[in-house]
């Protein structure tokens, strides 16, 4: 298992305790893990999928806007915030790996480090409607 900064560590455990669906990456965007209740919004347990890179889970997941037209990696809230290191927030839908279409709010938040390093970032997500 890679070694991870003491700000993700925390992040991922905090996650395992919380009721909302949590996801979170490394610096370069791979995920690291994501709690229960994300599991029920993703369709999979993540013991199923393990860590994925950036490019897998920003696709796999096939991220549409709400028009229906595919979103790029560069356009969703965790991308962002990684990129640009400021909260970010969007409103899109996914297709879980269940085959289930759903409507998510997403709250994307940078994890700032000593010396304003960036560990990774986290997203906090709901089903549209029910947050």
């Amino acid at each position: 298992m890679p070694q991870y900064e003491i700000e993700v560590i925390l992040t991922r455990e905090l996650a395992g305790y919380l009721a909302m669906a949590i996801f979170v990456v490394d610096p370069a965007g791979s995920l690291i893990f994501y709690n229960e209740p994300a599991e029920a919004l993703l369709g999979t347990r993540f013991e199923e999928t393990g860590p994925m890179e950036m490019e897998d889970w920003a696709h796999v997941f096939d991220p549409r806007d709400e028009q229906g037209a595919p979103l790029e990696p560069e356009s969703l809230p965790l991308v962002i915030t990684l990129r640009d290191v400021r909260p970010t927030h969007g409103r899109f839908s996914i297709r879980g790996l269940d085959g289930t279409r759903r409507q998510l709010e997403v709250t994307a938040i940078p994890l700032i480090g000593l010396g304003g390093r960036l560990p990774g970032a986290a997203a906090i997500f709901w089903e549209a409607g029910t947050g």
